[in-house]
């Protein structure tokens, strides 16, 4: 329970941590702890990240003169005790106000927080240029920047540390060490910190040293002292410093201390009421991650040159330590560092092997180049399974909804959206075997449906749309997770206006069947795409464009393109009319 002492009752600002002693920090951050751990346990989220910065927060706050002074947050999935300190205590403290504040900076919520931030490995960046539009204003103040060491994998963290030490003017770079990404850290400078902790900061073998850096190191980044005084001495620096802060991850809670990976993000009510972790009494189920690692390990026993590839994020795949252990020397992470991870795959289908992109639909984006160049370009026959692609209520940072718009406009990339479990287990199997082109399959998020027959589709010939009712007047295509939509609204079309629609799988996002579609023109006045995604540069526009010069009426439905943040899923679809009723509606007024 928290202290009979309460400290945090008497801070609601920064400044209020002005007039504290040490003593008095440390009581601090036992509450600010407390109540993080109560917070993520009953919303989900990230527990051990906030946990292990603590300290760090109060000392940052409690040397620096924010919001003049700009701390910038990389991932910003640490920010939790940021928000405390900074006027947003009552998302901690009041159950009712859990949902109020966002689980990453929004300037829109506190004027402390300068930026928008959820991908990571991009606060050197974002302060090399807040350092430097401070000096072309001829302003004066301090520029942090809050690295961790897993971001520090990424490329834009490195471009940014890199530009940073040859700014010649105030910023100052916090590397936070707690030797782990979301799993394991993975690459060579993870080497160099580890020697770093090793000898206390004093290995000639130094990083930011060869960089240019004044570098400070700080032993142990959850002691508020030793941090107060190593920020006191960097304060006001006229130079590039760097401080290597080694902290722990999951601090303050056991089990997070002892299963980092597991506790770096987690479900509501992971813990008990004695914050151990609650028993699951569940069994297994199959579901397309299952059949996923069912289908590596299988092919696997058959073929040594298969590999699985992904950035830091085996958790979103299932990929389990103990799963990783059976892949062995056949799994690759390679850290944060997706723009890595398609070339590198790119080059293993180049040259022979039997490559298997894994990536979550969010981060696509941060490989887009690599995707087109070094991928498509050069038509590497690998095979890139998207993940969490669909419209979705996550936080604005972390939306799934772009990956057709992206990934289907690139030359040479064939895109497949399974809409049932055999389908999925027969495209798996063509990538694999298939040396052509680039494959990506869009891994289903709806719940696994089976039709018990083994899908012998011949997926080699491109763009050939499954033909699944003959109907006339109106023709559904029900893109990926959005067939089975299609499939209730055919049937509501019968009861409704006693018309036997047509209903097609479209199977392939990035091409269309013209032959099928030509064929619709002769008794067909409507045709509806629904799509789990993006309507701008999505699926349905090529239809859409398809039909330009015809009489054919053609209504597409999915996502306008924003950024929603947290918006509850139903209230998504209604908005976005992808609802059998609004359908219905629409349709009523074309007929």
């Amino acid at each position: 329970m928290i202290t009979e002492t309460n400290v945090l009752d008497k801070v609601n600002f920064p400044s209020d941590l002005k007039s504290l002693s040490f003593e008095e920090m440390n009581l601090l951050a036992q509450e600010m702890r407390e109540l993080i751990i109560k917070k993520v346990n009953a919303t989900g989220g990230h527990m051990s990240p906030n946990l292990g910065i603590v300290e760090a927060t109060i000392a940052m706050h409690y040397v620096f003169d924010t919001p003049k002074d700009k701390i910038i947050f990389d991932v910003s999935h640490q920010c939790y005790p940021h928000k405390i300190l900074t006027g947003r205590k009552s998302g901690f403290t009041n159950p009712d106000e859990y949902w109020t504040y966002t689980g990453y900076t929004a300037p829109e919520e506190s004027e402390y927080d300068l930026f928008k931030v959820g991908h990571t490995s991009t606060a050197a960046s974002l302060a090399c240029g807040v350092a430097k539009a401070r000096d072309l204003k001829g302003e004066n103040y301090n520029v942090i920047a809050l690295v961790g060491d897993g971001s520090l994998t990424g490329g834009e963290a490195l471009e940014g540390i890199d530009n940073g030490a040859i700014l010649g003017s105030n910023i100052i770079m916090i590397i936070n060490d707690n030797d782990m990404s979301i799993a394991e850290n993975h690459g060579g400078i993870c080497s160099n910190l580890k020697l770093l902790r090793d000898t206390n900061g004093a290995a000639e073998c130094n990083f930011f040293k060869a960089l240019g850096y004044d570098y400070y190191y700080v032993a142990d980044g959850n002691d508020i002292k030793q941090l107060v005084e190593t920020f006191n001495k960097v304060k006001d620096t006229d130079h590039p410093v760097l401080v290597h802060i080694c902290t722990q991850k999951g601090k303050g809670l056991k089990p997070a201390e002892e299963n980092k990976e597991m506790f770096h993000w987690i479900m509501p009510n992971t813990l008990d009421e004695n914050n151990e972790i609650a028993k699951i009494d569940a069994q297994p189920q199959e579901s397309y991650t299952s059949i996923t690692k069912d289908f590596f390990l299988n092919k696997l026993s058959q073929d040594k040159t298969l590999c699985v590839i992904n950035a830091a994020t085996p958790g979103v795949f299932g990929f389990t330590p103990d799963y990783r252990a059976k892949l062995g020397k056949n799994y690759t992470d390679v850290g944060i560092c997706e723009e890595h991870e398609t070339a590198y795959a790119s080059a293993l289908a180049k040259m022979g092997a039997k490559p298997f992109l894994c990536i979550m639909s969010s981060f696509v984006q941060r490989t887009y180049d690599q995707m087109s160049q070094d991928l498509c370009l050069n038509n590497s026959p690998l095979t890139i399974l998207v993940y969490w692609g669909g419209i979705s209520s996550a936080d604005a940072t972390h939306l799934c909804s772009f990956d057709i718009s992206l990934l289907s406009n690139i030359p040479n990339l064939v895109y497949l959206a399974p809409t049932n479990k055999e389908e999925y287990i027969g495209m798996l199997e063509f990538a694999y075997k298939q040396n052509e082109y680039p494959i990506a399959i869009r891994v289903p998020t709806i719940e696994l449906t089976s039709v018990g027959i083994a899908d012998t589709t011949d997926y080699s010939i491109l763009n050939k749309f499954k033909l699944a009712e003959s109907g006339e007047q109106i023709a559904i295509i029900g893109a990926g997770n959005f067939f089975n939509l299609a499939k209730e609204v055919k049937e509501a079309i019968k009861n409704k206006f006693n018309i036997n629609a047509t209903l097609i799988n479209p199977v392939y996002l990035t091409g269309v069947d013209e032959e099928l579609l030509n064929s619709l023109k002769s008794n067909h006045k409507i045709v509806i795409t629904l799509e789990d995604g993006q309507l701008d540069g999505g699926f349905g526009e090529k239809i859409t464009r398809f039909y330009g010069t015809s009489d054919m009426k053609v209504i597409n439905y999915g996502a306008t393109k924003e950024f929603p943040d947290r918006v509850p899923l139903d209230e998504l679809y209604a908005k976005y009319r992808l609802t059998k009723d609004a359908i219905l509606e629409d349709i009523g007024k074309l007929l």
